[in-house]
């Protein structure tokens, strides 16, 4: 029996170290929040803020609709706000009836929890994002292998310039991204500077909702729509308001076709070696559950519903290995407000 009492004794030693490993660094949030592949049970809210939250009972978006098509599956990001799934199907059939638009190629929305994710945005994790592709859906049904390795084109000249190839952007393209800006619900269209130049110097219908479009880096080769917070979302942390009586074509724009923005940061000083040896880290440099709010520990810990929605299953992506996605990368300081 000693042998047991021992190797009971080790074992316990050994769990508590893991217990206190765990507490003095706690497992990435990100990863925490990947790992869900089912929204929680339950009506829906988003809590915090577009950068640092999650969302509760949220909704998926089908893979395919009468004139949409979502894209990369595989990333299980066709999660959302239920508005924020109803704006999606609304846009797609307005501007294809409206517009001459055949059809959406949807991006990324949330993870099925929402929260911070492994690559690609910091926002995105309230449910209440969504990224549209600038590619025209085709005249056939993607099959789940091309909605992975097709890419989103780019609308800027191939010349190293911020401007547009009128080639490839379109009065069609300015016609969607005005029609997403009309609806009430959506509180800010991001695109490159690039767009928001080519828009205000070509659009000749109504310009009231102009102020909407803003420019930002990256956004070439798609727009990011982004919902006013939800009503029955109390936890839901606001965007400051946009200026609606400027269209921002003025400053605003010329700002960001400055070389200002687009300066490399300049690297911080060495820093001064210290007299004494620095402390032990006490906490993790990366965001964990304790950096959201406290409500998404409870998104994270809550049942998923059962039966599972159809919509919300991830279907099976055949090999080969992912095409890689594009990232905005590193943001030079400093930005913008608004």
């Amino acid at each position: 029996m000693q042998w047991f009492r021992a190797f009971s004794a080790i074992a316990t030693l050994l769990a508590m170290t893991l217990v206190a490993a765990a507490q003095d660094f706690p497992q990435s949030a990100k990863i925490l929040f990947a790992s869900e592949t089912a929204p929680s049970a339950g009506s829906p809210k988003s809590f915090g803020f577009y950068n640092n939250g999650c969302i509760a009972g949220a909704e998926a978006l089908p893979i395919d609709g009468p004139n949409w098509q979502a894209m990369r599956l595989s990333r299980n990001r066709r999660f959302g706000h239920p508005d924020t799934i109803a704006l999606i199907k609304r846009l797609a059939s307005d501007a294809a009836q409206y517009d001459g638009w055949p059809g959406l190629l949807v991006g990324d929305i949330s993870q099925p929890r929402g929260g911070p994710m492994l690559s690609g945005h910091a926002s995105h994790q309230v449910g209440l994002d969504a990224d549209i592709w600038l590619n025209p859906m085709p005249d056939r049904r993607l099959s789940l292998r091309e909605r992975e390795d097709i890419s989103a084109v780019s609308m800027l000249k191939n010349d190293g310039t911020l401007f547009v190839d009128p080639e490839k952007f379109t009065p069609a393209h300015e016609r969607l991204i005005m029609r997403a800006a009309s609806y009430p619900e959506v509180q800010r269209i991001f695109v490159h500077p690039g767009i928001k130049k080519a828009i205000c110097e070509d659009w000749k219908g109504d310009r009231s909702n102009l102020a909407k479009v803003r420019p930002y880096y990256g956004h070439h080769y798609h727009f990011h729509i982004r919902l006013f917070c939800r009503p029955g979302s109390p936890g839901c942390k606001a965007q400051n308001a946009v200026d609606m009586k400027d269209d921002g074509c003025g400053d605003h724009l010329a700002w960001w076709l400055s070389d200002e923005p687009w300066a490399p940061v300049e690297p911080a000083p060495p820093p001064k070696k210290p007299e004494k040896p620095a402390p032990k880290p006490t906490r993790p440099s990366y965001k964990t559950l304790a950096d959201l709010p406290a409500a998404c520990t409870g998104v994270l810990g809550a049942p998923a519903p059962s039966p599972l929605p159809t919509a919300a299953l991830t279907p099976t992506i055949p090999l080969p290995p992912l095409a890689p996605w594009p990232e905005v990368g590193p943001v030079p300081q400093p930005r913008p407000q608004g």
